[in-house]
Parts: structure tokens; sequence; C-alpha cells
């Protein structure tokens, strides 16, 4: 067991594994919906969309929680704007809003002379490195996202069906839409310092799809989704502590593996289910019968 105590001694481990698991209990709470909605684009976009944001904190020495905050309200609010007063549909908004940004970002931080150390870390964040400081914003943002979550459930529920029967039920489904991106938002957010954005969008969507097949409810989709996140954080860092990867990328691998693992696993559970359904219908044919059929 010395492979498996061994990393776990390590305080910076330690700390890493437990600020990964509170991104993995937002992205598995948020992430569902982003999911169920198909708003998986605009999760991706958020993620990518706030780098002009972190690039000029980090270029100018600024916080690059405020900068990623300020840069993803802004990707969020034009990708509305876009929607009710364009004439472009929404993906397409999210679309061209996506590479603008990221493109922005990218050349701000090309002017950076640590240019590939900053690339890295804006996609993959630094989980290793994790603090103090970068835990209690994240304890903040998994009790917010939960209350959230929990308030705006039944609205988010039946929007999700049927937004004319939300309207008649007076659940506002345009507000349930703008808590929705916020949650997303405060997710992508929250989770970049620790995560960087592309971990954050694997976060977001591998969970959330391992643990659909599973499940009947929403509220334990998310369980078993935060579960899978935290194993997937657990086992990539094993896996970088002993192959010497990058943490980042480990993790995130590990979930998208974990999703298609999960898939063909209940895929294959259902089909050998129904084929013993399929014997045990099957009525007895007596032995005599048999013998003339062969005969």
């Amino acid at each position: 067991m010395a492979w498996l105590l061994d990393p776990l001694s390590a305080q910076f481990l330690q700390r890493a594994l437990l600020g990964g698991a509170l991104v993995a209990v937002i992205c598995g709470v948020v992430g569902t919906w982003v999911v169920i909605r198909g708003m998986a684009f605009l999760g991706e976009a958020v993620g990518h969309g706030m780098l002009p944001g972190v690039a000029i904190a980090t270029v100018t020495g600024a916080p690059v929680l405020l900068g990623a905050a300020l840069a993803a309200a802004v990707m969020s609010a034009a990708v509305g704007v876009l929607q009710r007063r364009g004439r472009l549909s929404y993906d397409t908004s999210i679309g061209l809003l996506f590479v603008g940004m990221l493109s922005l970002g990218v050349i701000i931080v090309s002017h950076s002379r640590s240019f590939a150390t900053d690339a890295t870390a804006l996609l993959f964040g630094d989980i290793l490195a994790v603090g103090s400081s970068e835990l209690i914003p994240l304890v903040v943002a998994t009790v917010m996202t939960i209350l959230l979550a929990a308030r705006f459930h039944r609205s988010f529920v039946v929007a999700a069906f049927d937004r004319r029967i939300a309207h008649v039920l007076g659940l506002r489904p345009a507000l349930a839409h703008v808590v929705l991106v916020a949650l997303v938002t405060l997710a992508v957010v929250a989770s970049f310092p620790v995560a960087g954005s592309l971990l954050v969008v694997g976060l977001l969507l591998a969970p959330a799809v391992a643990a659909r097949p599973w499940t009947r409810s929403i509220p334990s989709t998310m369980l078993l989704a935060s579960l899978f996140g935290t194993f997937a954080v657990f086992l990539g860092l094993l896996i970088s502590w002993h192959a010497g990867t990058a943490a980042g990328a480990s993790i995130a691998l590990t979930a998208v593996v974990l999703a298609f693992g999960s898939g063909g696993v209940r895929a294959g559970a259902r089909r050998r289910r129904q084929s013993q359904r399929v014997i045990r219908t099957e009525p007895a044919v007596p032995l005599h019968a048999r013998i003339e059929v062969i005969a």
C-alpha cells in the first residue's frame, strides 16, 4: 500500500486533493445541469472567455481571480445580448465570442516572457500549488453553488422541459436561465486558480456524463457526479505522482476515461439484463418435441 500512502503523506498533495474535491463538488452540481440542458459549449466558452482578463491580470500583476471574474462576466453578458438583440443563433454567438476572447487572451499572454509556462497554467491550472488562500474561496463558492442550485431547482427542472409551463406556474424561466448561466460562470471562475480553463470544463462534463446512466433523479446525479469527480482528482493525482506527468492534464484525462468507461459498463450491464430477460420469457419446449425437430 506504499504506492497509495506515500503520496498522501505529502502536505501539498493533501491540499491539492482537498481543492480538487471542492472543485469536483461545484462542477458535479453545475455540470449536471450543463449536461441536461445541453450547455457544454457555453461552459467551454466561459472557461476560455475569461482568458483575456486572466492574461491582463498576469501581465500587470493584478489579482488573477478578479481578472477572471470580470472577463467571464463580460463573456456571459455578451452572449445574452447577442441572443436577445442579434440575428445570430445562440451557439453561433457563443462560437464567435469564444474564438475572439480566446485569441485576445493568447495575444496578451504572448507578450509575456514566460509564454509557455503562463499558457500551461491558464489551461490546466496549478493544482499542486494550492494553498489556504485558494481553498477559502472554493469553500465559499461550494456553499453558494449548493444553495443556489437548491433554491432554483424546481425552476430549472420545469424550464428544462417546457418554458411555457414554467411561465404558467410563475417560475420565471428567464430568471432561471440567468441564474444557471451565473452558476456556470461561478463554477468556472472559482475553480480556475486551481484547475485552469480546460480542467474545469473536463470536470463540468465528464463526471456528470459518467453519473447519468446510473441515476434516476437529478439530485442523485449531482451526488454521484461529485463522487466521480473527486475520484478522478484522486486517481489523476496518483498517476501524476508515480508517472511524473502533469497533474491537471492527468486529472482531465482520467475524468474523460471514467465517463467513457462508465457508459460502456452501463451499456454492457443493460444488454446482459435484456438477454437474461429474453431467456426467461422463452416458452419451455418439451423434450420429445426437441427430439422430433432434431430428427
